[in-house]
């Protein structure tokens, strides 16, 4: 088998996984400004319910536990008492998933997206047709910058997120171990 079929074949390939790469790009700009939309929601439900929150596990020996807005994973032990701590865990990795997913793989998809429009980008500069290098290198860069700022959106919600949930769990096991 000819080398060159092999290289061809795989440069249409690459060609053909810009619009894919493109729309999941678009479809993650979307998910991320509504990801930092319901990270702020569930700010400000915690930030509201943090004083019964606080109250609720200082006098738990004395009060029944009880559900808060805000506090999914404590909220999934209330309604699951005899929840283990891993399937405590799974649920709080399982509020974290998605984001984290999306804050990893936004800038790989950028640079798929940056690295398509090259081959195209560096055979116009060896024809010296400069107008065919900056359409190229405009999409190819426009890729990366937009796939850095989806994970730059997600990063923080995730991070913060993920305090929440050890804060929780930590305060699940002071529960169980009243009981």
């Amino acid at each position: 088998m000819n080398i060159q079929f092999l290289e061809i074949t795989m440069a249409q390939a690459s060609k053909l996984l810009m619009a894919p790469v493109i729309v999941l790009i678009c479809a993650l700009v979307i998910y991320a400004l509504y990801a930092l939309g319901q990270f702020a929601s569930q700010w400000l439900i915690r930030k509201k319910s943090r004083t019964l929150y606080t109250r609720a596990i200082s006098q738990a020996d004395k009060t029944p536990a009880t559900v808060h807005d805000g506090y999914p994973i404590h909220n999934y032990f209330i309604k699951n008492p005899h929840a283990s701590d891993d399937e405590l865990e799974v649920v709080a990795l399982k509020q974290l998933e998605t984001l984290r997913i999306v804050t990893r793989i936004a800038p790989m998809l950028g640079l798929i997206a940056t690295m398509i429009p090259m081959g195209p980008a560096l055979q116009a500069l060896a024809d010296g047709n400069i107008q065919g290098i900056s359409e190229n290198l405009i999409i190819a860069f426009a890729a990366v910058i937009w796939g850095l700022v989806i994970s730059s959106i997600t990063f923080w919600p995730a991070s913060v997120k993920k305090r929440w949930c050890a804060n929780e769990l930590i305060n699940i096991r002071k529960l169980k171990g009243l009981k």
